[in-house]
């Protein structure tokens, strides 16, 4: 089989720590290049995983290697830019979550990427866990009956990542747009991606730049931004055009325990809760809790999988474009109905 050739854009934690530990371990891809603005870092990069090639932006990757795909992990503000330019140079391309700051940026990346007619995919880790894909599969067989009514809930007491996460203009948001994504993004689509209409949602910023001693913190390696102006917790409802609602809460720094919340989905027929996964139902006229026995699989090794398969084969990425643009729709519900203090359509 001929090997891909992949150029990774952005050469920061998610790269090392994650894109490349997966790439590293098939032997139908080949890493040619690393990308990023710190042209000193993607030099590093490139030598601690033996990569030929680093250079100081994709524009100048894309002009001197030949590659079949670019993996996007640069900061969120760059993502449009640096997709945009691989879609009209006639790249497939993987870009981390979110898709985009905001919307209007995400449709510029989709109109590139439709006219291109290469494959995307936005990587969405956790929605290729066993549970999701289990869960998944059950709800389209109507396992789950109806499904009405669901929660996302993930809270830190003091877990604010240091550097650009931080940053407005780098970021495009706080939790919402980093952690909760992920959440909303799975739960959506194991209730089987109805269409949202309709958000109503508040953000918070009273917890701030805080001191606090002897916690734990995510620190990007760009840690030495300043800025400090975005929201540390979100709550709202989303309402979907079949009934049914998705509850979602969030936080960087809240007053409350780490683990406090958690994630629901409920159907006319069962309901599940997650980590781990309990199915609830009944049988001959009881109530039964089931706790099914699944293998853990590595996410991101799972999510590449699937993307290189559907490079090669044209199948369409179970985390299209669509839904890319669906859920980057619902964020940006979120931030609107919060800054404009009421529900909005959407």
């Amino acid at each position: 089989m001929e090997k891909l050739r992949i150029g990774i854009v952005g050469a920061g934690n998610i790269a090392q720590s994650a894109h490349m530990p997966a790439y590293q371990k098939r032997d139908d891809v080949e890493i040619v290049a690393f990308a990023d603005i710190n042209l000193e870092r993607a030099q590093e990069a490139a030598k601690k995983f033996n990569v030929p090639h680093a250079f100081a932006s994709v524009e100048e990757m894309l002009a001197n290697v030949d590659v079949d795909i670019v993996d996007i992990c640069v900061w969120n503000g760059g993502h449009a830019p640096v997709a945009i330019a691989a879609a009209e140079a006639g790249k497939h391309v993987m870009c981390e979550k979110p898709m985009a700051v905001n919307l209007e940026a995400a449709l510029k990346m989709e109109e590139a990427i439709r006219k291109s007619g290469k494959t995307f995919m936005l990587a969405v880790p956790t929605r290729y866990s066993t549970e999701a894909q289990y869960v998944h599969q059950m709800v389209m067989d109507g396992q789950f009956g109806e499904i009405y009514h669901a929660r996302v809930s993930g809270f830190r007491r003091r877990g604010t990542p240091k550097g650009w996460f931080t940053d407005l203009s780098k970021s495009g948001g706080g939790p919402v747009i980093d952690i909760l994504v992920h959440s909303l993004d799975r739960m959506w689509f194991m209730m089987g991606r109805p269409k949202p209409v309709r958000i109503s949602a508040m953000t918070s910023h009273r917890i701030g730049d805080y001191q606090t001693k002897g916690v734990n913190r995510w620190v990007a390696l760009d840690s030495d931004v300043t800025a400090f102006d975005t929201e540390d917790s979100a709550g709202g409802i989303i309402h979907f055009e079949n009934g049914a609602i998705l509850i979602v809460e969030t936080s960087w720094a809240m007053n409350i325990g780490n683990n406090a919340g958690g994630n629901m989905l409920c159907g006319s027929k069962a309901g599940a809760t997650f980590d781990p996964l309990t199915i609830y139902s009944e049988e001959n006229g009881y109530l039964v809790d089931k706790t099914p026995t699944l293998d853990k699989v590595g996410i991101f090794d799972a999510e590449i999988e699937h993307f290189l398969d559907c490079v090669r084969t044209g199948k369409t990425p179970c985390s299209s474009i669509d839904d890319a643009i669906t859920v980057q729709r619902m964020l940006q519900g979120i931030y609107d109905s919060a800054k404009l203090g009421r529900e909005v359509i959407l």
